[in-house]
């Protein structure tokens, strides 16, 4: 595999595994039509649509190009009272859809059934599978999820339809992601996201990871809350007014014993006060239902209210969980019909699916905390297709706390989320929806700067590396990256942006065979490194992976010879303040001392290219210097390299299996190159580490490769030492400030030459 077609496989996107449908149904929207087509291109997707955009039509036919493509049989799965409202649909675009119960009741094409059913039949008989209002999936642990992603594991063909993905946590799309079989959650997470230190047991997206991530959902899902985010035309989706009338009934005086009434912070508290105030917000509810000729649509959370409801308002059904499906269908189906006035239920019961533009009047007697839940029942009536402007009336008791503030909150992130989507539009639209490609751009320039004794290039390393001349680097030194996605940028050709350590390592692989071309024979290559710590969230377990044997075993299969390595000490108590690892606390002495370990030092690991050096590192009467943070040996200096002990003195302590005397500190100032998104800290290599090397393995006026220059280290320290130096680096505003450190160090040099 060439290196171009390396970088193709590490786009992090979905693979179609669908088909070109043909005769699609003619009665479609233009949008309507271009979705389904797409969804049956990839296979497995999700078309998260605004509520009254047709998603049951579209659904419809995208199972009957299924069953017409495969010759087998779809599944459709929905919430209670909308497998009659769905056949009903199939009827008007000529789709006939089988209700039923279990499996015997299934007949060849199209069926449905209730999730609560779904038990029932045999995942293998079924070419296809539709998860209708798939929101149901929201909780990763929750009993639904998981027998979806259980049962229609093996499905060859998915669609995922709801209106809510994920009104304020992106986690949801990690769900709906895993039942897709795109990626589990975990991988997901692992991908784009970081556990956020600040807010424990939260993700967060990463800064640079923001635009991939959306590209990447929009690879499988679409996302369209009107047909104009498509650049289709509105039409007749463009919904009316909505008034939100917010009632809040005031206190009487203080409760539970209290001498105020506060308002509450717990949700324990928070039902406390919903159920002492029951009887005034259902007749508050009561008198405006009663007040009016109109429809009305009241929800309610506690079977309480419900009943109390029911009670007090006249003409009114009442949907309760203890009802029987056949009531609770019915009733809903009447009051679609405007055979009923007034309809009360809860919105876990009845919030679901149901087009209920025939009513504009609705009232929450009362809020729970899930934005999903109030999103979704409001949606019943306020869906294109709803002629009235929507009036929405909630009732709350001061003491409950600030409900309706949290609910509007999270409907902000719900926006947020959408706008986002929206955002990438455009690629979905090209690329996937209207069949129009992309050129493929791996954003392979070169920038390059030139100094006294320095060339520095702004690019991939592996392309500038290949450009270099045969056995034309006296030696190269470098820190490699490692497997983190968006850490420092968003590019493929960032090492770093690695879904996994093996592709890591097979992208590492392309820049090691170009090193030992480059290398002298018979000269050195040292790389500084440590081992990283597994997670359970990427790697399934909590410890430790030998990425210092990795690569050296990488380097040897390219060629080279392990030469040498050395250990560099580091302050554990610092990694432990620093990382906040388990493994360095104290703490966990107490608790379980088989899980306390070490900390990770650094490692320079050295490596040959076989062959006779040309060249010899000739030192003459031994080391000049010391580099190290240590006094310097006190012992005299001699032209005679056999009593020369202050050159023996140095030698002992380089020739330490263990370097003690490295300044952790003395390092170039990388706070310049950091930019906002990047979501750690650059670690430049130490200056001492860097000259030491230097000293020990090259000659003055050595050519100094660094493919990983960073902000110009290693480069300073050569110039610094009267060697020569070419770096490449990817990033720009690290490659903007090498610049700067590497003019910097040449009219240091420059100076001294001048007073010397």
């Amino acid at each position: 595999m060439d290196y171009s077609t390396f970088l193709e496989t590490k786009k992090i996107e979905n693979v179609n595994s669908g088909f070109e449908p043909t005769d699609l149904n003619p009665l479609l929207f233009d949008f309507q039509r271009d979705i389904t087509t797409w969804a049956c291109r990839v296979g497995k997707a999700a078309i998260f649509e605004g509520c009254g955009l047709g998603k049951t039509a579209q659904q419809l036919e995208w199972a009957n190009q299924v069953c017409k493509k495969t010759g087998g049989n779809v599944l459709i799965l929905a919430p209670l009272a909308v497998s009659r409202q769905t056949k009903r649909e199939g009827d008007k675009f000529g789709i006939s859809v089988n209700i039923c119960a279990t499996q015997d009741n299934v007949l060849p094409g199209i069926n449905i059934t209730n999730y609560e059913k779904m038990h029932h039949f045999k995942p293998d008989s079924f070419i296809g599978v539709v998860a209708d209002e798939s929101g149901i999936m929201k909780s990763w642990t929750g009993k639904t999820k998981k027998q979806m992603c259980e049962m229609w594991a093996n499905t060859p063909y998915k669609l995922s339809c709801t209106a809510t993905p994920a009104p304020n946590d992106y986690e949801e799309l990690g769900n709906q992601a895993e039942w897709l079989n795109v990626c589990t959650r975990s991988e997901m997470l692992s991908m784009f996201f970081i556990n956020d230190t600040a807010d424990t047991g939260t993700w967060r997206l990463k800064g640079h990871a923001a635009d991939k991530f959306w590209q990447w959902v929009c690879s499988w899902a679409v996302m369209i809350q009107k047909p104009s985010d498509l650049q289709y035309n509105n039409n007749k989706f463009d919904l009316p007014g909505m008034n939100y009338n917010e009632h809040i009934i005031k206190a009487d005086g203080p409760c539970n014993g209290k001498l105020f009434a506060f308002q509450a912070k717990t949700l324990t508290d928070r039902r406390k006060a919903r159920k002492n105030s029951i009887e005034q917000r259902c007749k508050m509810a009561a008198d405006l239902v009663n007040n009016s000729d109109e429809t009305w649509l009241v929800w309610c959370d506690l079977n309480a209210e419900s009943e109390l409801l029911h009670k007090l308002i006249d003409k009114s059904v009442s949907v309760s969980g203890s009802d029987t499906n056949e009531h609770k269908e019915n009733s809903m189906l009447d009051f679609s019909e405007n055979k009923i006035k007034c309809l009360i239920s809860k919105p876990k019961i009845a919030g679901w699916g149901m087009n209920w533009q025939n009513c504009h009047n609705v009232v929450f007697v009362g809020l729970s905390d899930s934005f999903e839940a109030y999103y979704q029942a409001v949606r019943r009536c306020y869906r294109f297709g709803q002629e009235s402007n929507v009036n929405v009336h909630i009732i709350t008791h001061e003491t409950e706390g600030a409900v309706l503030k949290n609910i509007k909150r999270k409907e902000k992130s719900f926006e947020n989320m959408a706008t986002m989507m929206t955002k990438n539009m455009a690629y979905i639209t090209q690329k996937n929806i209207k069949k129009e490609g992309i050129m493929k751009e791996h954003n392979s320039r070169q920038a390059k700067q030139d100094g006294d004794g320095w060339t520095i290039y702004n690019g991939d390393c592996v392309d500038v590396v290949k450009t270099i001349a045969s056995n034309s680097i006296h030696y190269s030194l470098f820190s490699p990256p490692f497997s983190s996605l968006f850490t420092y940028s968003n590019s493929e050709r960032d090492m770093g942006n690695s879904r996994s350590d093996d592709e890591f390592l097979e992208h590492f692989k392309f820049l090691a065979n170009e090193l030992c071309r480059v290398l002298m024979p018979g000269r050195l290559l040292s790389f500084h490194v440590m081992n990283m710590m597994a997670t359970i969230t990427k790697d399934g377990y909590i410890g430790v992976k030998d990425l210092r044997g990795d690569l050296i075993r990488l380097f040897q299969a390219c060629g080279f010879i392990f030469h040498s390595e050395v250990c560099i000490w580091k302050d554990p108590l610092v990694q432990a303040t620093r990382t906040k690892v388990l493994t360095l606390a104290h703490k966990q002495i107490s608790k379980d001392a088989s899980r306390c370990g070490q900390g990770l030092p650094d490692y320079v690991v050295t490596m040959r290219k076989p062959g006779v050096n040309p060249e010899p590192v000739a030192k003459g009467r031994g080391f000049e210097e010391y580099i190290g943070e240590m006094d310097e040996p006190a012992d005299r200096k001699t032209d005679n390299p056999r009593t020369n002990k202050y050159s023996h003195k140095v030698w002992q302590r380089y020739a330490s299996p263990v370097w003690f005397d490295i300044n952790q500190t003395r390092t170039l100032n990388e706070k310049l190159a950091r930019e906002n998104n990047d979501e750690r800290h650059m670690c430049p290599l130490q200056l001492d580490t860097i000259e030491r090397c230097i000293d020990l393995w090259t000659n003055e006026n050595d050519l100094i490769l660094s493919p990983f220059a960073g902000i110009g280290s290693e480069g300073y320290g050569a110039l610094h030492m009267n060697r020569r130096f070419v770096g490449v680096e990817l990033k720009k505003s690290y490659f903007d400030v090498a610049v700067k450190n590497l003019s910097q160090a040449t009219r240091k040099e420059k100076q001294l030459s001048l007073w010397g």
